[in-house]
Formats: structure tokens, sequence, C-alpha cells
């Protein structure tokens, strides 16, 4: 008896992709994101490189990851940030999303420092099962007025280093999560070499 064949995984850049082929992605992203997709997330979904596994009945699973600027210790990196990752519902628990991950990781290893991205309660699990772990430190960006805490991204901003190492940080830069060392105070961020240092953008940060 012949094995069924697993549906193809593609990858490609936006300028790749036909206005009928992104037609289909957005309408994919919205209804597997419930009508939580906004015109910014979209935005935010463009301009790098999409992951995506489809059959005959259309998307079953998508990712992408772009490029952003975020500054640790003190030094400006060139990270790969993840986005838009969804499974349609009736495809879910099959090993889909974890490969759209398999192959955006790839890319974020030849290309960027280390990757981020932000994680949803039901998706964390996923991401910490391939190596991913939860920023220890302070997550902020550089806003209009400076630099900007942003607490409600603590605890769900994940990192990467490439091929699932550590992040490209010169030893002892590093002080996040050591008890010997006192955190800056709210209005002193750029002291915090444990800060994860985000460039602006219009709709969510992260």
């Amino acid at each position: 008896m012949t094995e069924p064949t697993a549906p193809a995984l593609r990858t490609a850049h936006t300028h790749q992709l036909a206005p009928a082929a992104l037609d289909e992605l957005r309408a994919f992203l919205d209804t597997a994101f419930e009508g939580d997709f906004s015109d910014e997330d979209w935005d935010h979904t463009l301009g790098g490189i999409h992951a995506y596994i489809r059959d005959d009945s259309g998307i079953l699973a998508h990712g992408s990851v772009g490029q952003r600027r975020v500054v640790l210790a003190g030094r400006s990196y060139r990270i790969g940030y993840v986005e838009a990752v969804a499974v349609r519902a009736d495809r879910r628990r099959e090993g889909l999303g974890g490969r759209v991950m398999a192959a955006l990781e790839q890319v974020v290893d030849r290309a960027y420092a280390f990757a981020a991205l932000s994680a949803s309660e039901e998706g964390a699990a996923m991401y910490a099962g391939r190596g991913w772990w939860v920023w220890p430190g302070r997550i902020a960006v550089q806003g209009s007025h400076g630099i900007e805490r942003l607490p409600d991204e603590e605890g769900s901003t994940y990192v990467r280093g490439v091929a699932g190492g550590a992040l490209p940080v010169p030893p002892g830069d590093l002080t996040a999560g050591r008890p010997d060392v006192p955190p800056a105070g709210p209005g002193d961020l750029s002291a915090d070499p444990g800060a994860l240092v985000f460039d602006w953008r219009d709709g969510d940060v992260l």
C-alpha cells in the first residue's frame, strides 16, 4: 500500500509571489488568526522569506522571517524576526508548523546573527521544543522619545542562536538573570546590558 505523500513545502521571497498568491495568503492568515490579523500585521509579514505548505485544498501552514535591527549589550545586530506562523485549524498536530519553522531557521542560520519572535501561549511549547528560549532580560524599543521598555513583551519574546547555539554576545557582556547585577532603573534601559532593544515599527512592535 502506497503511503500518502506529504504536502510540499515551498519558500519564496515576497517579491516572488504573484498578487493572487499574496491575496490567498492574506485570506489564510485572516482565517487562521480568527480575524485578529491587522493590516499592520500583514505589512510585518511582507518583505522577507515565506515558508508555506499547501496541497490541492489550499495553504495549510505558513511563516515568514524578515530583517530587523536589535541592540544588545551596546552592539547592533541584524536579526531574523519570525512572523505570521499559523497552521490551518483542521491540519494542526501533524508537524506542519515544525516543518515551516525548520525552513525559517535555516534562513536565519545562513543570513542573520540570531532570531527572535513573539510567542502566543499556544505556540510557546513548539518553539521551546525546537531550542528557542525566553529572553530573560528586559524587552524595549527604540521609540521616538528614546528607549522605551515593553514589559508586556517580557516572558513571551523567544530567541534562538544560529544553528541553535548561543547568541553572539561576548562573554561577560550579558548580565540578564545574574543575581549579583542590580537591575537598571526604568529610565536607564540604555545602561542595562541585558535589555534587548528592537527597532520601531507601526502596529505591534513585537
